[in-house]
């Protein structure tokens, strides 16, 4: 499993009627209230068995923190790895950016790197101690039981066969982020969507398109750069980054800033992104 340190960590969901869900999984991202527990992102480590996915074959995803392996996905087709992010107010995204592909002649030269459904996948809510993930209309796309065993193989590190470590630092780190600065106007995804480069400093090519699709591309001036994003009520932002080149420049670290953010704001034209502990991580402009 080639992490290269830069392991910052969709097939296709059922289609016909779906059953009305309840009030808090149809407002996903909104602030929990008095009546509306928040979610907690830790209930999603482990590893799992994919269940409860229309079409799709199954196979064993184990998330967990970036340093015990981050995100792995144990499919039909070989093992995955790659990295996800999720906040208390029950958004979710995933990105699987590494691919070993298995020897089965069905399976060359290779399907995409992430199932379908993952891609679909934009939040989540736990049902007792099982997970359940979500689109972005609220929609079951696939229900996560407890006890998988993943089998990692010559070629992988042992240690993804282990189940994940739930310490305090852990604990703390999936804490609830800090409040958007009440002078900052939130952001909503349709404010998000479009191409933007470095505020105020000459960036050179480095810019980011946040896409409609929820894949984000762009380049910290003179390295590719790819990943996920999604975005919720009160300026939440998560994204993920996939691993780039290494070429040497005065670059910009775009794909760092979008995968510390946990919320955005306005400054009047200015995206501000903001980590976990509501400092700002960087400033964007539409470019």
């Amino acid at each position: 499993m080639v992490a290269a340190g830069l392991l910052l960590t969709s097939c296709a969901n059922g289609s016909g009627p779906v059953p009305a869900l309840p009030e808090e999984t149809r407002s996903v991202g909104a602030r929990p209230t008095a009546n509306q527990p928040q979610a907690d992102p830790v209930g999603l480590i482990g590893s799992w068995t994919v269940t409860e996915v229309a079409g799709a074959a199954g196979g064993i995803l184990r998330i967990a923190p970036a340093d015990q392996g981050g995100l792995s996905w144990f499919g039909p087709c070989g093992v995955s790895s790659g990295m996800w992010r999720a906040g208390a107010d029950g958004l979710f995204v995933a990105d699987l950016s590494e691919h070993l592909v298995s020897d089965a002649p069905e399976c060359r030269p290779g399907p995409g790197r992430t199932p379908a459904w993952l891609h679909q996948s934009t939040a989540f809510r736990l049902e007792k101690d099982i997970p359940v993930l979500l689109d972005g209309q609220g929609r079951q796309v696939a229900r996560l039981l407890p006890g998988a065993k993943p089998t990692p193989g010559p070629n992988l590190l042992p240690s993804l066969a282990e189940p994940p470590v739930i310490t305090p630092e852990v604990r703390q780190a999936f804490a609830p982020a800090a409040v958007l600065p009440a002078d900052l106007r939130p952001v909503s995804r349709d404010d998000l969507r479009g191409r933007w480069v470095p505020a105020g400093r000459d960036s050179g090519r480095a810019h980011v398109e946040l896409r409609d699709d929820g894949e984000w591309r762009g380049s910290d001036g003179c390295n590719g750069q790819s990943g996920r994003w999604v975005a919720g009520a009160e300026g939440a932002l998560l994204a993920t980054a996939g691993p780039s080149t290494l070429i040497g420049c005065d670059n910009v670290p775009l794909a760092s800033w979008l995968a510390k953010a946990t919320r955005a704001g306005m400054d009047g034209e200015v995206l501000v992104l903001l980590n976990a502990q509501g400092t700002e991580s960087g400033r964007l402009a539409r470019g």
